[in-house]
């Protein structure tokens, strides 16, 4: 992927990892479009950080969705970049009712809007030379953290459709990375001062790195993912679950 002259639009882009690569991206001169549901802070990034444009737009809503593709063919032919990365983490014990609410929530956002995306995306991005999908999935596609077993699951579901979808695609202009983060210090899961979370602006250093890397990758893995992403292959799945299975909220 380019450094430089691509136009971006990135989902769930008002904190955290989303927003931090906004921010990289448009400081690298690229055209960066932000795309979340609140209007509010939307204008306020947009407001601080001049040439960035926003999108009202929530993943959960396949009409929203179709209105921000819409919108993005007219506004920006050029657009040749989608990174599909909002998404909710909620804890869940299957025992209480209430956390059926959560798990459809997480899927609707997740795994749903992820499909719904590169479907509404696509007809834009196939007619450029050089379009790219960006899905962001988690280590914990590798392996699932139990208190958060349906965002496990969604995570687990866009790695197995980003893996198809390369293959859909193989004969089109447009390449399909999948970006797989480990825990990072955002507000994601209140992980935000978690000291054993990645620091989010060294996450951002080495994902863009490798994100520039030539000939582009399939799958964006930084170090700290790597124990995850590699747990089944080497033989340390188990012992990653039980260490998973053993993590409770101070």
């Amino acid at each position: 992927m380019k450094a430089t002259g691509n136009t971006i639009l990135i989902t769930g882009s008002t904190a955290g990892i989303g927003l931090g690569l906004a921010l990289r991206f448009h400081q690298a001169g690229n055209k960066v479009i932000i795309a979340g549901r609140r209007k509010a802070l939307l204008e306020q990034i947009v407001a601080a950080h001049p040439g960035i444009e926003a999108i009202e737009l929530d993943v959960a809503d396949g009409q929203s969705i179709i209105q921000a593709s819409e919108l993005a063919a007219r506004r920006y032919p050029d657009l040749n970049v989608v990174i599909n990365n909002a998404g909710i983490m909620l804890s869940e014990d299957v025992l209480q009712a209430d956390s059926l609410k959560k798990a459809e929530a997480s899927i609707a956002t997740n795994l749903l809007g992820t499909i719904r995306m590169t479907y509404a995306f696509l007809p834009q991005l196939v007619q450029k030379k050089d379009s790219f999908i960006i899905n962001v999935s988690s280590s914990l596609a590798f392996v699932p953290f139990p208190i958060a077993m349906t965002y496990s699951a969604t995570k687990a579901g866009i790695h197995s459709f980003t893996e198809s979808l390369r293959v859909q695609l193989a004969d089109t202009s447009v390449r399909v990375i999948e970006l797989a983060p480990p825990g990072v210090r955002t507000t994601l899961f209140g992980q935000e001062n978690d000291e054993h979370a990645m620091p989010l602006e060294e996450f951002l250093d080495e994902t863009i790195s490798l994100l520039h890397s030539e000939p582009a990758p399939k799958e964006v893995i930084v170090e700290r993912a790597k124990y995850l992403r590699t747990a089944e292959a080497a033989g340390n799945y188990h012992d990653a679950l039980s260490m998973l299975s053993a993590w409770t909220p101070d």
